[in-house]
């Protein structure tokens, strides 16, 4: 019952910059029709499942969503995959423009079939440009967009890719938001349109916003660069058994924490309460709150920091993360069965809404697990539908478990 009922969207996206989105406008109350190949979304593989082919990945970045399995290289699959965009709003996809083109699915053939369709592309790089042609992955766009190198600077160390799909995950956001002004600009004009959004150029935007710096200048004004962010001393605190994310942002942060250091008693103390009072932002802070820390454990300095005003938090691992007390409070976590895994964790969706609560409408599909249903909603017969299943142009659950047999 969220925001977008009555919107149909067929993802033709694998992996999971294009399924992270998809999985948002579903929370979000969409209808998402999942189109994979009979072998299935690759990520259905990755990391470990009951079933062999719900791994984690997959699982959260495709619920909310029904699956249908085609052929898109036989005429067959091709023409269901024209007949279902002729019954959407939106078709979503994440390879590149010239292998839909080479499906018969460019967007001039499915414009034929539905006129104001709002056909977006969500792939490595935009085209005309020297990489147009080129595969793109997570870990290659973040090099590109120069991620590793600011780490190895921030750091000091070698570059690195940052341990979350982060270009994924920004761009998949952007495709989403894309799609939502495609949706109201449709809405307000009755015009569909072609929709790009490249990875590289997302990602470029998205770093470049933060440290273009005095680059952004004719002629530039210094190297760019944003001294807080790569500063190499902007990292967790070390206390005597763990650490603490702790940042004196404001002057009054500043004041408020070396008061606390003067109260704490001892000439060391003191000495760094002072270099906190005199010293200008980003000079020399970080080195003397460094300095102090490991003098107490974890576990005091959280209680002594929380009867201030002062930024801090405790630096969680994924164990800890699953346990925080916040997230506890809030339900962030909860429990659900799906039907090939078993009891699974599963997370709310991360906004409140007062009047169209989004919410999860269906867990991860089982490949191929809704094509009859898929298929019957676009009026094809019952005749016609064991034909494709038959052929092996379109697959269904007890088709593929005989198959593998």
């Amino acid at each position: 019952m969220g925001p977008l009922r009555g919107i149909r969207i067929l993802d033709m996206t694998s992996v999971l910059m294009g399924p992270f989105a998809t999985t948002i406008l579903g929370d979000l109350g969409a209808d998402i029709i999942k189109l994979e190949s009979l072998s299935g979304d690759t990520i259905r593989q990755i990391g470990p499942s009951r079933s062999g082919a719900m791994g984690g990945l997959f699982l959260h970045a495709n619920r909310s969503k029904r699956s249908i399995s085609v052929d898109l290289k036989r005429p067959e699959g091709r023409q269901v995959a024209l007949d279902l965009a002729a019954g959407v709003d939106v078709l979503f996809y994440n390879i590149r423009p010239a292998s839909m083109e080479r499906l018969g699915l460019s967007y001039e053939a499915v414009r034929e079939r539905r006129p104001d369709i709002l056909y977006v592309g969500a792939f490595g790089y935009g085209q005309g440009g020297a990489y147009e042609a080129d595969p793109a992955y997570d870990d290659l766009v973040q090099g590109l967009a120069a991620v590793p190198s600011l780490i190895a600077e921030a750091s000091g160390g070698v570059p690195r890719y940052v341990p979350v799909n982060i270009a994924d995950r920004m761009v998949g956001l952007y495709a989403g938001n894309a799609i939502l002004a495609g949706l109201l600009h449709r809405g307000a004009t009755g015009e569909g349109q072609r929709i790009d959004v490249p990875m590289f150029e997302t990602m470029a935007s998205v770093v470049l916003g933060d440290h273009l710096g005095g680059r952004s200048y004719v002629p530039p004004l210094d190297n760019g660069g944003y001294g807080r962010l790569l500063s190499t001393s902007r990292a967790p605190f070390a206390t005597s058994d763990g650490h603490v994310c702790l940042l004196l942002y404001t002057e009054r942060n500043r004041r408020d924490f070396a008061a606390l250091l003067d109260g704490m008693g001892g000439a060391e103390m003191a000495e760094a309460a002072a270099t906190i009072r005199s010293a200008k932002p980003g000079q020399g802070i970080n080195a003397a709150i460094a300095g102090v820390m490991p003098a107490r454990p974890t576990a005091e300095w959280l209680r002594l920091l929380g009867e201030t005003d002062i930024p801090h938090k405790p630096l969680h691992t994924i164990e800890s993360l699953l346990g925080d007390r916040h997230l506890a409070d809030v339900g962030f976590f909860s429990r659900d069965t799906h039907p090939s895994e078993g009891e699974v964790v599963t997370m709310k969706v991360p906004s409140g809404w007062s009047a169209t609560p989004p919410e999860p409408s269906r867990p991860a599909p089982l490949l191929g697990e809704h094509s009859r249903e898929i298929l019957r909603e676009i009026a094809m017969e019952e005749g016609q539908i064991e034909a494709l299943i038959a052929g092996g142009v379109v697959g269904e659950p007890a088709a593929m478990e005989k198959a593998a047999e």
